[in-house]
């Protein structure tokens, strides 16, 4: 896909498609979404607890990204990708609150697909086992901790996405990184790594 003026889409930053597609471009609406919209589903997913409803979140946030597309600043502070994640949290949180359940993770498997049958089953054991252990974790932690581990955000995107400071993510991801410990140590083995 190319740009009028023969540049690869694929090649800009997320910044770059939002400014193009500021100005009418829909095939960088199409790179970004083929970019974000995975990453918002996974983080809405996991927060949330389920698919359905992650896939709502996540489909309500990038509808507000191309609905801020039309203002998006290239020079801007905020970046596409941490932009979509805080609008996800809000939207996530919103909703925990609205619905007043707590959260629980249905069995459904978020892992990859593995190669083979037993490698499956080891992922969702894995997988099962995160989930649960994530399901402890107050709301923030939660937020911090799928962030910065499995979205593989930086503390100060995270900070961004979340509203609040560099020191709080740090902290917050750090208490989590122990509570998750915690919860998963004495399944070491049952789930394949050994003691």
């Amino acid at each position: 896909m190319t740009t009028q003026d023969g540049s690869d889409l694929e090649t800009l930053e997320d910044g770059a498609l939002m400014v193009l597609f500021a100005n009418g471009d829909p095939g960088a609406a199409r790179v970004l979404t083929k970019r974000l919209l995975p990453r918002a589903f996974r983080h809405a997913a996991r927060v949330l607890g389920d698919q359905a409803e992650g896939e709502d979140v996540a489909q309500e946030a990038m509808l507000r990204l191309w609905k801020a597309g039309a203002d998006w600043q290239a020079d801007g502070a905020a970046k596409p990708a941490t932009w979509l994640h805080k609008v996800v949290a809000n939207l996530a949180i919103d909703r925990l609150r609205k619905s007043g359940r707590s959260v629980e993770l249905g069995d459904d498997d978020f892992a990859d697909d593995a190669p083979t049958a037993d490698a499956q089953l080891q992922d969702a054991g894995r997988m099962s086992a995160l989930d649960a252990a994530l399901r402890t974790l107050p709301e923030r932690q939660r937020q911090a901790v799928v962030l910065r581990h499995i979205e593989g955000l930086s503390n100060p995107e995270i900070a961004e996405a979340l509203e609040i400071g560099v020191e709080a993510v740090e902290s917050l991801t750090a208490r989590g990184k122990r509570a998750l410990k915690a919860a998963l140590e004495g399944q070491k083995e049952a789930l394949g790594y050994g003691t």
